[in-house]
């Protein structure tokens, strides 16, 4: 797999690398902190659409080259090489298509997503982090969701994830203040799973996607995914209600049979190589 912008008019690229089972994506334009032009945005949503697809894969790990994450989008980047102003609503047409559905991939896609976040992590940036299913940030890494501070309502997913992950008067508190936030402070409040010194933060993050790909089942990751994210808008009787059919689907598949097998046998489990095709329709 290989994907990576057009760069002859504007500078940045995406880096797609295949590491055994897992994906590597790095958003690579660090003299701009990583921030992300319109070709980027469309590298990325065409690196996991690829890899919704691909049953080879078990994990992917997203991170930025350099000493920063990603600096939000970059919505002045023309991308066309002739000078022109795009035109009248560009930006206002182009943003479910670029960076809701980055966001929307990132956090549905059935595979692990595995980030690592160092420096600076702004609006679309900032979501990335908080949309993938384990972030693990450095400790004076500096978040940001900076929408009101340029007299635009928040996007990329902002309003929908801050308070499910945090609440919402706290959610409130960090879009309207638009203030900065650390690593730290946001492992302290539950935004993400875990701050580290900068220089753990890599390792840390490759060793999470390296057990994810090696030891997970297929079946068990995307149907823990899709059960916790769809629960956060169901009430408790419609939540065990899905949760106990996907439990008896789940245990219909090849991944639970190889599982108590193992479990019986005293070894590790060997999951099938197929990754799921057929999830049961509440999902």
């Amino acid at each position: 797999m290989s994907h990576q912008a057009d760069t002859a008019d504007v500078e940045g690229s995406v880096t797609a690398r295949r590491d055994g089972a897992i994906l590597r994506l790095t958003i690579d334009r660090p003299s701009q902190r990583n921030s992300l032009n319109r070709l980027m945005i469309e590298t990325l949503v065409g690196a996991l659409t690829d890899a919704a697809a691909d049953d080879s894969l078990r994990a992917i790990h997203l991170r930025g080259a350099g000493d920063h994450f990603c600096a939000g989008a970059d919505w002045m980047a023309t991308n066309s090489g002739d000078g022109q102003r795009p035109r009248t609503g560009d930006l206002v047409r182009r943003i479910p298509h670029a960076a809701h559905r980055l966001i929307e991939l990132v956090h549905t896609i059935h595979l692990p997503v595995v980030c690592s976040v160092q420096g600076w992590a702004v609006g679309v940036g900032c979501n990335l982090a908080l949309a993938s299913d384990f972030a693990v940030a450095a400790a004076d890494a500096v978040f940001w969701e900076p929408f009101i501070d340029r007299g635009f309502s928040p996007d990329s997913g902002s309003t929908w994830l801050l308070p499910r992950l945090v609440g919402v008067s706290r959610a409130m508190e960090l879009l309207l203040s638009g203030r900065i936030f650390s690593g730290a402070e946001g492992a302290e409040i539950g935004l993400f799973a875990r701050a580290l010194p900068a220089e753990e933060v890599l390792p840390a993050a490759q060793e999470f996607a390296r057990d994810l790909a090696a030891s997970t089942s297929a079946v068990s990751v995307a149907a823990t995914k899709a059960l916790v994210y769809n629960g956060l808008g169901q009430d408790r009787e419609e939540s065990h209600a899905i949760e106990h059919q996907v439990f008896r689907w789940a245990g219909n598949q090849a991944d639970a049979r190889e599982g108590v097998t193992a479990f019986l046998e005293k070894r590790a489990p060997q999951w099938p190589l197929s990754k799921v095709k057929d999830y049961p329709p509440m999902l």
